[in-house]
């Protein structure tokens, strides 16, 4: 497993790109869509809210994030197949046992930490195995984990596959804002951040023109010769 560290959130998705660029192996997908891919990815992020938050090299800026981790707090009135905020707040997916089942696994997690701060058991889960092995568009996020340690809540998150290049500045930033909603509630200070990544990837055909603002044209680094040529962004793409 892959170990990234580091004090911000804008640094740690840089780090993640840059990894999977350079050292990704093709993969073909069950989709048919085409990805680098790479063992396992542990980032620890120390000081998640330090400045910047938010990586310039990200098309996805400040303002888009913000609305996206209000809509996994608070929800929204956009229908999908599934969405994090359901699955983590109001779990159940129709499902029965004496009536339907609606579980508000942030609140246990809140709860459970105020009265056994020095508790391992703090956690929610999203998948919902007779619902999703059945889905197209199945949950990515797996597991989240919070503990207070050194009088800091700290939150571990687990995800199954996890799109490094378009999807992880925005699943990073709102997970760290679900961290301070629940620090806040608990009553403690933020802490570490910790991603873990079992599947990292990156569809760097799908999503050529983002990379070119994370390599910086080749100045930054160089990517592997079969993301180069999908770019074709810059004069050594085409070496």
């Amino acid at each position: 497993m892959k170990l990234i560290r580091t004090p911000t959130l804008s640094r740690a998705h840089e780090l993640v790109v840059r990894y999977i660029l350079e050292k990704g192996s093709y993969l073909k997908t069950e989709n048919g869509e085409e990805t680098m891919e790479t063992d396992e990815i542990c980032i620890c992020v120390d000081t998640p809210f330090e400045s910047p938050i938010v990586s310039p090299a990200s098309r996805f800026k400040e303002a888009f994030l913000k609305e996206y981790a209000d809509n996994l707090i608070h929800g929204s009135d956009a229908v999908f197949e599934y969405d994090y905020h359901g699955r983590l707040f109001d779990w159940g997916c129709g499902l029965e046992f004496n009536g339907e089942i609606h579980l508000d696994q942030i609140q246990y997690i809140i709860d459970k930490l105020k009265a056994n701060p020095e508790s391992r058991r703090a956690l929610a889960l999203t998948w919902c195995p007779p619902v999703d092995e059945k889905l197209n568009d199945c949950p990515c996020l797996q597991l989240v984990q919070c503990v207070v340690r050194n009088g800091k809540l700290d939150m571990k998150i687990v995800f199954r596959s996890n799109d490094m290049l378009s999807a992880a500045g925005s699943n990073m930033y709102a997970l760290v804002c679900l961290q301070k909603y629940i620090a806040d509630a608990v009553g403690v200070p933020v802490g570490c951040y910790t991603h873990i990544s079992l599947v990292p990837h990156v569809y760097f055909k799908r999503d050529a023109a983002d990379i070119p603002p994370f390599c910086k044209n080749g100045a930054e680094f160089i990517p592997s010769p079969e993301v180069c040529r999908a770019c074709g962004g810059c004069a050594k793409s085409k070496r």
